[in-house]
């Protein structure tokens, strides 16, 4: 653990009412008095000016002294409230680091907590989804997880894993006592609501998921089909142009919208065809890698003429991990009906982008894809946090076979025990490798 003071811009750049400067290190109220000349009183604001080396003024502006380990770093913490200029912020930023302050790596105030104790690795990991929230859905997720309930729950689940595994190692240990350890622990029992409990973590973890990352959907398809027609009806805005020139999109437009409370980051393509242009060449190139790394592609086809062979030839080419739905569009001049129904591999959807006929139709069914339902107390999670719970979830069925089986090996089931709470143990932090650490924490805010 670093002993020496931090210090960092904690506010967005750029101009602004009131701008924040973040200390954090050991004994900093002679920091204090030598940039202000004042001793500040614990978790009061103090009117200050900050000054320079000089001693003319800075800055003036309110001056807060939390001391340790009432902080949020567990360290002693002190936060300069000036005006919220970039010049004035660098200015300060800079005396400050004349003083002997370092500039914090990012993420850094956050790592510190948490390696002093005042949030777990859930928590911490939950103040960047805090400020990273794309809906209001995400942003109360986040403040749960922020708040323990994500933590909690993981705890809960350790907890009778501790108790289990206790019981396990007594009849390893005292083999003489004779004790019939599958009745009187009712290990089954135990078992059957760890996982329904596990199962149910998980569920409201993957909802966090989609609520953290959202889906990435592509719009694919021959030129003027009608996906920037699309786009801009899903986007609620006139984002891409359209006109009856094919090959008017010549590079992948991005935008993200919310389908309750989801967010969806749509990208709209060039159209995929053989073509002699240049330009549109590295459009279709663009296009492709667009879809490789896409959730959900959209392919869209004209309702007049159908499927195509060129159309065949796009769905065959798509990557097989990928959730597809082939999308009719402009059933407002063919005079089919707006609907879903299945095909072969794919769903499809029947819809006009001009009129909106079939749009919420689209809606449902990507919100079906995503594996959304309406699930309360959502908290926020990530991708390593379902990797973690899954692992736990194999453990525990492994450990359940070892109690079902004719001749139940306790070492074994003590061992799977052990494996899934230390699977467990990494989404809080308990078991946690440091390199893993800085790939975390590295993704925050400077001032974070």
């Amino acid at each position: 653990m670093k002993s020496d003071t931090i210090a960092a811009i904690a506010t967005a750049p750029g101009r602004g009412g009131v701008g924040v400067i973040r200390i954090s290190g050991s004994n900093l109220l002679p920091f204090a008095f030598a940039l202000t000349g004042k001793t500040p009183k614990p978790r009061y604001a103090t009117l200050a000016d900050f000054k320079a080396g000089d001693g003319t003024a800075i800055d003036s502006g309110l001056l807060l002294y939390f001391p340790d380990p009432h902080s949020f770093t567990g360290e002693d913490v002190l936060e300069l409230q000036g005006h919220g200029g970039p010049v004035v912020m660098q200015m300060l930023l800079a005396r400050c680091l004349d003083l002997g302050a370092r500039l914090a790596e990012p993420g850094e105030f956050s790592r510190r907590a948490f390696l002093n104790g005042k949030l777990d690795l859930a928590q911490a990991e939950a103040v960047a989804d805090l400020i990273d929230a794309a809906t209001t859905s995400a942003a109360r997720s986040a403040v749960r997880s922020l708040q323990g309930e994500f933590s909690k729950a993981i705890h809960g689940l350790t907890d009778e894993l501790i108790n289990l595994r206790m019981l396990v190692e007594a009849t390893l240990d005292f083999p003489e006592e004779d004790i019939d350890f599958l009745k009187a622990a009712n290990a089954f029992g135990r078992l059957e609501n760890l996982q329904i409990r596990l199962a149910e973590v998980f569920d409201r973890a993957g909802q966090g998921k989609l609520l953290q990352a959202g889906l990435h959907v592509v719009l694919a398809g021959q030129p003027n089909v009608g996906k920037s027609s699309l786009l801009n009806r899903l986007a609620g805005d006139d984002l891409a142009i359209v006109t009856p020139i094919a090959g008017t999109t010549r590079d992948a437009l991005r935008s993200t919208i919310q389908i309750e409370g989801i967010p969806l980051h749509i990208i709209d393509t060039a159209g995929l065809r053989e073509t002699e242009d240049e330009v549109e060449k590295i459009g279709i190139e663009r296009s492709w890698r667009e879809i490789e790394r896409s959730d959900v592609v959209l392919l869209l086809v004209d309702a007049r003429s159908g499927v195509s062979a060129a159309d065949r030839e796009i769905l065959d080419r798509l990557p097989e991990r990928l959730q597809r739905i082939t999308v009719y569009n402009k059933i407002d001049l063919s005079g089919a009906q707006a609907e879903r129904h299945d095909e072969a591999e794919t769903t499809a959807i029947a819809l006009s982008a001009r009129s909106g006929d079939g749009i919420e139709l689209l809606r449902q069914e990507l919100l079906r894809i995503a594996g959304w339902h309406q699930t309360e107390d959502v908290f926020i999670a990530r991708e390593r946090h379902l990797r973690a719970l899954a692992m736990a979830q194999e453990h525990i069925a492994a450990a359940r076979s070892v109690v079902e089986s004719a001749l139940p090996a306790l070492e074994l089931f003590a061992e799977e025990l052990r494996l899934a709470q230390h699977a467990l143990g990494e989404i809080t932090g308990e078991f946690t490798a440091d390199d893993l650490l800085g790939v975390i924490f590295s993704r925050f805010c400077i001032g974070k």
